[in-house]
């Protein structure tokens, strides 16, 4: 598993190679770099879907435990 810091890294690798790919095709329309530029936006998207997961897991805990425990709260309600 990657930590925070990897993934910023990452993100910061690719927006710069993103930026680079933006001013080639401003100079005429290329269909190869379109398509590793499209690539890039779906990695840089799937990129922040997991610092966001991993800065959420360190805060608030692992995802499943926080489902068992509101369940477990939930039924405890009920029964009350």
């Amino acid at each position: 598993m990657k930590t925070i810091d990897e993934i910023r890294a990452e993100i910061d690798d690719a927006t710069e190679r993103r930026a680079e790919l933006w001013h080639q095709l401003s100079q005429g329309h290329d269909a190869e770099l379109a398509a590793e530029l499209h690539e890039l936006e779906e990695r840089i998207a799937a990129l922040w879907d997991e610092h966001r997961s991993l800065k959420a897991r360190a805060r608030f805990g692992d995802r499943d435990e926080i489902i068992k425990r509101a369940r477990h709260e939930e039924r405890l309600a009920r029964a009350a």
